[in-house]
């Protein structure tokens, strides 16, 4: 099935139940209102959600109504837990290389993950709003899982039995800010502000085929101001699953009943063209393409993104439709948008009271 979550003045918005095409949307308030509701006890409200799903599907349910993911909210607004992994080793290594470092050989058995802010998501069309463009402003398409509850010590397969949902995830990053962070030892903190998520999450029946042993074997597509920059495959080359990653978390602690847990950005490696190395999948964050052109050329010639630069994350299924609707914003300054000239009034009458053109 597929849930989202739209505004309607609160904090948590109001679950609804939406069709596999995306058209439709229908309330969930007879069974749930919000979706960490339906976290805390899957096991009783997920079968009831399924039956108004297939409600939905199937033209029977009588309060059904058109969908617009401009009125979504993250699908789970606002969360216990939120942390971020660097699931695809190709990203940390192009970083690596484009400043002449190895990459330490406990990167490749350990999983490297951070803890964001969970307090404040956005949602799929909500502009990315920024003090600054000189802080680096960068997406980062990625791809999240929603948990039940793992326990402390749990296997990696033990913990892909407690994934709930999946959905997109744009981790935005001021990367003028991470160098400075780092260098305290304590990580990111100020250089990641909040994450925005697609405008549904989909349960693992949704992805059929595709969901396989912890990885979604689909194309993640990134577009910035309208080209298509990332055509990258998420399933083959993502070092760690998500079963692996939740256990790294789970190592010494509990994971509760609606933790989110990325990717990291989706990377794939480049091949070799006549001598030189080529990334024909493009690139799923800017950061990356400039370490691309760093190796290649020896510095980076393109610019992060500005105040008005637009990103569209999205993955479609193995039918060829969106799978998850699009994560669709554009890049604001927190000073506001700047204001439109009134347009003046244009008066429609001569001097001698005639009438006007």
């Amino acid at each position: 099935m597929k849930l989202a979550t739209l505004k309607d003045g609160s904090r948590d918005g109001q679950l609804v139940v939406v069709s596999r095409d995306l058209t439709l949307a229908h309330y969930a308030t007879g069974i749930a209102s919000r979706l960490q509701q339906v976290l805390d006890d899957w096991g009783f409200m997920s079968p009831q959600l399924q039956d108004l799903y297939d409600a939905v599907n199937t033209g029977r349910a009588r309060h059904s109504f058109p969908f617009d993911p401009a009125q979504c909210m993250a699908p789970l607004p606002r969360a216990y837990q939120w942390a971020d992994g660097s699931a695809y080793l190709n990203h940390v290594e192009l970083v690596r290389k484009a400043r002449n470092a190895e990459v330490p050989e406990s990167f490749y058995t350990d999983p490297l993950m951070y803890q964001g802010g969970s307090d404040d998501f956005l949602g799929p069309t909500d502009d990315v709003v920024v003090p600054s463009e000189a802080m680096g402003i960068d997406f980062e398409a990625e791809i999240a899982v929603v948990t039940g509850d793992v326990r402390m010590g749990a296997t990696p397969d033990q913990a892909l039995d407690g994934i709930r949902l999946v959905m997109l995830a744009n981790d935005v990053s001021l990367r003028s800010l991470i160098p400075a962070e780092l260098a305290k030892g304590f990580g990111f903190f100020q250089s990641k502000p909040a994450t925005a998520f697609s405008p549904v999450a989909v349960t693992l029946d949704e992805l059929g085929e595709a969901w396989q042993h912890g990885r979604v074997h689909l194309t993640l597509q990134s577009s910035w101001n309208g080209r298509k920059v990332g055509m990258c495959d998420a399933g083959p080359e993502m070092t760690f699953h998500f079963g692996q990653l939740i256990a790294h978390i789970a190592k010494t602690r509990n994971v509760r009943a609606g933790s989110i847990v990325g990717s990291g950005t989706v990377s794939n490696k480049g091949v070799e063209r006549n001598g030189q190395m080529d990334w024909p999948k493009g690139y799923s964050c800017i950061a990356e393409k400039r370490c691309i052109e760093t190796i290649q050329g020896g510095e980076p010639v393109t610019d992060f993104m500005k105040f008005g630069d637009t990103i569209r994350i999205e993955m479609k299924g193995l039918d060829g439709r969106s799978l998850f609707g699009a994560i669709d914003q554009e890049i604001v300054s927190a000073a506001g948008r700047p204001k439109v000239a009134p347009v003046p009034l244009i008066d429609t009458q001569d001097d001698d009271n005639g009438a006007g053109d």
